[in-house]
This record gives C-alpha cells, structure tokens and sequence, in this order.
C-alpha cells in the first residue's frame, strides 16, 4: 500500500492516576497520562503509549494539529 496513513482525533488527559488509552462510542481516542503538559513532556508521553497501542514504531506517529491543546488529531503511518 503507497499510502496507508491513517488519521485519529485524540483527546489528551494529562496528570491523570494511571496511563491508559480508551475509544469513546464517536471514535474519539483519549489518552490518560500521568506526564504533566510542560515542555512537551505529555506529547512525548502521548506518542509513545500510541506507538505502542497501535504496535508501530514511535517515528510513525505525527502530531498534525494541537500541539498544546488538549484535542489533537494525529497520523499514523
């Protein structure tokens, strides 16, 4: 496939109890996270728990808008 990219809205949780991943009834992805959103710490925390949800390599995950929002929409290559 040339172009298997993929793309997700996600809403980010941060400071959360536990790191967790959960797809509401819409297709809207929430990502807890107990990293806080400083210095893009949280993205970073973001990416690699999607890399592992989704079994690729973390370079594979884009962020493509909400870089400091809490809703982000991502790609997946």
């Amino acid at each position: 496939m040339p172009n298997s990219k993929q793309i997700f809205n996600i809403r980010v949780i941060p400071r959360a109890r536990v790191n967790s991943i959960t797809v509401d009834d819409d297709g809207t992805i929430r990502v807890h996270t107990t990293t806080a959103p400083t210095d893009g710490k949280a993205n970073d925390a973001v990416i690699k728990m999607l890399a592992k949800h989704f079994d690729v390599a973390r370079a594979a995950i884009h962020i493509i808008r909400g870089h400091t929002s809490h809703n982000k929409v991502i790609e997946v290559d």
